[in-house]
């Protein structure tokens, strides 16, 4: 009896996952938490929920969030004081998810998470023409590529090699927890099956912006379908501890 309520309890939280390595919970400077009230209140929800870590990844995209290491790092220092003042302890860091465009220079000190591990976006209209030779300049700086939510750039989904070489190359891939319940389109939930499968990802993360997405991660989590469909899934999140 014992055993069992562990199980069910165990199935409907994400201390299995741990970290949250990719989230817009930083107050004021993307599109995600608007204000200090909502970053508290996000990772607040998303502690109820199990997650014991939180690596912030605000986007540094030149067009429209031209964020720096300097605008991050004082989003990060707001949330932490305005955490303290709420007594919520958690360990909550910051790094970026950088648009991949023209404007994108892999020579700069990068915001990285832990292993000197770089998050990168694409367009969701167009692929990056050139992505082999940005993943490769990162590479050779030293740097572990992670490309964020694989499942969500449409151009792939037909063009499977492109996935396949992404990986040969050593890239590593990073789900939307949302990806799977369908929030984004059956075309995404499809192609993020399909990548489960293959066993192409390595992170994954909540990639929350607001309240809709906690209430829905919230829905995966308490019906158990999200520890279904990857629980027993080897996601590397912890080793970013």
């Amino acid at each position: 009896m014992i055993s069992f309520f562990r199980k069910n309890k165990y199935l409907r939280d994400v201390e299995w996952l741990g970290v949250d390595m990719h989230g817009h919970l930083l107050p004021g400077i993307d599109d995600g938490a608007k204000d200090v009230a909502q970053s508290v209140g996000l990772i607040k929800g998303l502690i109820d929920l199990g997650f014991s870590r939180f690596i912030c990844t605000p986007h540094i995209f030149t067009e429209l969030y031209p964020n720096t290491a300097e605008t991050i790092n004082a989003a990060l220092i707001d949330t932490r004081t305005a955490l303290k003042e709420a007594g919520i302890v958690v360990k909550i860091e910051a790094a970026a998810e950088y648009m991949v465009d023209e404007t994108f220079n892999p020579a700069k000190n990068l915001l990285c998470l832990p292993g000197r591990h770089i998050l990168i976006e694409m367009s969701y209209l167009s692929e990056m023409p050139n992505i082999e030779q940005v993943v490769f300049d990162l590479q050779i700086l030293g740097y572990q590529v992670i490309i964020a939510h694989p499942e969500r750039y449409g151009y792939y989904h037909k063009k499977v090699d492109k996935y396949l070489r992404l990986k040969d190359m050593g890239v590593l891939f990073q789900l939307n927890l949302l990806s799977l319940n369908g929030y984004y389109g059956k075309e995404v939930k499809h192609a993020a099956s399909f990548l489960l499968q293959k066993k192409f990802y390595d992170f994954a993360g909540t990639d929350l912006h607001h309240h809709q997405h906690l209430a829905e991660l919230r829905l995966m989590i308490a019906n158990g379908s999200l520890y279904k469909m990857i629980g027993n899934y080897a996601f590397k999140n912890k080793t970013l501890l």
